[in-house]
């Protein structure tokens, strides 16, 4: 081996703080300009560069630096953006996309908003939108699948009254992560309680008196500010336009696969608008899904541009360095008297800070859960409360990054910026505050 061969080795085994570069370019441009222009005054700053675009120099960056060959370097990216996982993700947005425009068309979300408006109090209307997706969501498995089913109905009742559209999102994006750090066939639970080795029901006890006062206290929040809120009259609604939602929504509490509940969605509103309405045509059926897939193509774009740069930010050892980092420092504390103390904030810190560069909380927990691992053996944390903090932090900031697939596809279907989705996610911010607060006064005991 040559010695640069075997320099390459060792950077690679030390990782390089460097490769993070291109996300805080990416970041720096997006989110710097939109606070720039609306500090400024410009209306809709978030929109005025589109995120897409904001990426692409991040990208340049990440694949200018390394040794590869260039062609090498696209391929990476190229693996990265072809991810099993960003694959998945994109088809649920089409899917999500068609079942949204189809819905809309034959008026099933006008009957579906009328109907919720017409039993539900106005002041539960936001607590009634976050407990029925974290209801949804730990059935289903999949916080993507539940804001895909709920989130046209939430962005229907904006419509309806003068809460806030992002207010709205953000309940249904919030009570969706909740269901989705809970769930026991969440793949965030899967990898966090297989790397740290301990058992689906151990983590769920633990996860859920930590996040259980986080929900409790955003739906007081959330009944608080909904009672000022103003809804106008419900209008009149069709009980058969209402049962392609029912039926989703029943299908996922069920535990069917994402896939079918949607897919069924797009056919049994289609079959409703065939059959009720006397202009409506398979061949107008399928524009509406066209329409609805064509909607999502800047989410699905930018879904797979980040996964290539994630890919390369990782190959380049950006992840490493950090997760190396995050070690020397818990190392440092672990003959201390704060060592457990240190050690669960390092794990918190791991996960959040991975899940921060890639935005897929599943695939963060699977990079962090060796170290977090080695962490809490060393610091005297037991695995359950290792598996939660490593489920809980990378949910946190899932729900809270705007280039996160979740707040995207809520975004998305509500015509809104991601950035007024993410702020307005209220659950997972008391979540990050009541996590903290479990590790600095060491609770639930774990006795």
């Amino acid at each position: 081996m040559s010695l640069l061969d075997k320099t390459h080795t060792a950077e690679a085994q030390q990782g390089n703080g460097i490769a993070l570069l291109p996300l805080v370019i990416f970041l720096v441009l997006f989110i710097g300009t939109g606070s720039v222009l609306m500090m400024s005054g410009v209306s809709m700053a978030f929109y005025q560069l589109s995120a897409t675009v904001a990426v692409i120099p991040g990208i340049m960056v990440a694949l200018w630096m390394g040794r590869e060959s260039f062609e090498e370097k696209i391929t990476i990216f190229l693996k990265g953006a072809g991810d099993v996982n960003i694959m998945t993700m994109c088809v649920i947005y089409l899917l999500a996309g068609g079942f949204a425009a189809v819905a809309k068309a034959v008026g099933g979300v006008d009957a579906t908003v009328n109907m919720g408006l017409s039993l539900v109090p106005a002041s539960l209307v936001l607590p009634g939108l976050f407990v029925i997706a974290a209801f949804v969501a730990t059935a289903m498995g999949t916080s993507m699948g539940t804001i895909a089913a709920i989130g046209p109905i939430a962005a229907g009742v904006s419509a309806h009254s003068d809460m806030s559209i992002a207010l709205l999102m953000g309940a249904v994006v919030g009570g969706a992560m909740f269901g989705d750090n809970l769930s026991m066939i969440s793949d965030t639970t899967i990898a966090a309680t297989r790397t740290q080795g301990c058992d689906m029901r151990d983590k769920f006890r633990m996860n859920l008196l930590i996040a259980l006062p986080a929900a409790l206290v955003t739906i007081i929040l959330y009944a608080i500010s909904g009672s000022s809120g103003a809804v106008a009259d419900a209008g009149s609604w069709q009980f058969i336009k209402v049962l392609p939602y029912l039926a989703i929504l029943g299908l996922a509490v069920a535990g069917v696969n994402v896939f079918i509940v949607l897919t069924t969605g797009i056919i049994l509103a289609g079959a409703v608008g065939l059959g009720t309405i006397a202009d409506y045509s398979l061949l107008t059926f399928s524009k509406d899904i066209y329409n609805g897939f064509v909607g999502m193509h800047e989410i699905l774009v930018l879904s797979i541009l980040v996964g290539g740069l994630g890919e390369l930010i990782r190959h380049n050892g950006g992840l490493t360095w950090l997760v190396r980092k995050i070690g020397e420092i818990a190392k440092r504390f672990s003959k201390t008297e704060e060592s457990k103390k240190a050690g669960e904030f390092s794990i918190a810190a791991l996960a959040a800070l991975a899940d921060g560069c890639i935005a897929n909380n599943t695939v963060a927990i699977i990079l962090s859960g060796g170290m977090a691992k080695e962490i809490a053996e060393r610091s005297g944390i037991s695995a359950k409360r290792s598996a939660s903090l490593l489920d809980i932090f990378s949910c946190v900031v899932q729900g809270l990054v705007p280039y996160a697939a979740q707040v995207l596809l809520a975004g998305s279907l509500a015509k809104v910026s991601p950035v007024d989705v993410a702020v307005s996610n209220w659950y997972c911010l008391i979540l990050a505050v009541t996590g903290a607060a479990a590790i600095y006064f060491g609770k639930p005991s774990e006795k």
